[in-house]
C-alpha cells in the first residue's frame, strides 16, 4: 500500500511566523516533479505540534488541493493524547488522505494496553493507519509482543514508520513482520540499510533539498541496481546528514531559503541555526550535485 519515497513536508513561514503559500506550492510542485510517491502533511517536519487548528485546516485545504491526487497524502494527527489524535484524525479524514501517521504517545509512556487501545479507536476511524515508531523523541520502544499485539488488535495498521536506531530490534522486526504490513525508514542515514531488510520505502525530511536523491536511490535498488544506489547515496550523505546538525526541520528551512524557497523561520521553541553551521550547511549545499536536489 504505501511503497516508494514520501517527503515529510516542511511547512514554509512568513518572517512573521504565518504560513507562507506560495512558498509551499513551490516545495508541493517540485516534490512531484522530483517523482515522490507521497507527502507527509502535519509531521514533525512541518512543525504541527506549533500550529493551532484553523492553521491546520487552511494548510490542509491549500495543499491537498495543489497536489489534487497526482500523489499519495498522509496527515500526521498523533499526539500523547486519545482525544486529541482522535480530533486530529477526524479533521484530517475530510481531506480523504490515503492514510494518517499516528506517533507512539510521547511522554506518557503508555503501557501495552493504553497504546493498544489508543491505535484501536484510531483504527475505528476507518483510515489507513501507519505507526511511527521513533524511541528518540517518544520515550518509548515498541517490544515485538506489544507490536504482535498491535497488528492482530488493529487490523488498520497497514505501515510502521521505523526511526529506531537500535538495527539488531529492527531487523527482527523486519524478518517477523516484512509479509505482514509495509516498512517505511524513518531515518534518511539508514535508507540503504532498510532496503536490504525489504522495506518498502521512507518518509524523509531532508528529501525537502534531497528528494531526487532519493527516489533515484529507491529506483536503482528496485532494479537490482545497489551499487549504483549506494553511489547516488553517497554523493548525496555529507548534505543529508548535515540536514540534521541541528533539530529538524531547523536545516531543512534553512536550505530551503537558500535555494529561494520560503524564510528560514521556524517557530519557538526551535531557534534559528547557528553562525557556524550555517556555514557548513551552504558549503555543503554548493558542493552537492545539482541533480540530486529538487
Amino acid at each position: 500500500m504505501f511503497n516508494g519515497v514520501y517527503t515529510a513536508l516542511a511547512t514554509p513561514f512568513l518572517a512573521g511566523g504565518k504560513t507562507d503559500f506560495q512558498a509551499l506550492e513551490t516545495l508541493i510542485e517540485k516534490q512531484i516533479a522530483a517523482g515522490v510517491d507521497g507527502l507527509v502533511l502535519l509531521g514533525t517536519t512541518a512543525e504541527a505540534a506549533t500550529m493551532d487548528e484553523a492553521e491546520k485546516d487552511e494548510l490542509l485545504c491549500a495543499a491537498v488541493k495543489q497536489i489534487n491526487k497526482r500523489v499519495k497524502v498522509i496527515i500526521g494527527t498523533g499526539t500523547n493524547s486519545t482525544r486529541t489524535m482522535l480530533q486530529n484524525t477526524e479533521a484530517a479524514l475530510k481531506h480523504h488522505p490515503d492514510g494518517v501517521l499516528i506517533v507512539t504517545p510521547y511522554y506518557n509512556k503508555p503501557n501495552p494496553s493504553g497504546l493498544i487501545e489508543h491505535f484501536r479507536r484510531a483504527g475505528e476511524m476507518g483510515a489507513p493507519i501507519i505507526l511511527y515508531h521513533i524511541p528518540g523523541r517518544t520515550g518509548l520502544k515498541l517490544s515485538a509482543d506489544t507490536m504482535r499485539q498491535l497488528l492482530q488488535s488493529v487490523p488498520e495498521i497497514k505501515a510502521v514508520k521505523e526511526a529506531d536506531y537500535d538495527m539488531a530490534r529492527v531487523t527482527d522486526t523486519a524478518v517477523e513482520f516484512a509479509d505482514s504490513l509495509d516498512l517505511l525508514s524513518g531515518n534518511d542515514d539508514l535508507f540503504l540499510q532498510h532496503l536490504a531488510l525489504n522495506f518498502s520505502g521512507i518518509i524523509s525530511a531532508a528529501a525537502n533539498i534531497l528528494a531526487p536523491a532519493f527516489v533515484k536511490i529507491y529506483k536503482a535498488w528496485q532494479k537490482g541496481e545497489s551499487k549504483k544506489a549506494f553511489a547516488v547515496f553517497r554523493k548525496a550523505y555529507p548534505l543529508m546528514k548535515a540536514c540534521y546538525l541541528e533539530t529538524n526541520p531547523t536545516c531543512v528551512k534553512y536550505l530551503l531559503s537558500r535555494m529561494g524557497i520560503g524564510t528560514d523561520a521556524v517557530r519557538l521553541p526551535l531557534g534559528s541555526v547557528s553562525g557556524p553551521h550555517k556555514q557548513t550547511l551552504d558549503a555543503l549545499l554548493q558542493q552537492t550535485d545539482k541533480s540530486l536536489l529538487i
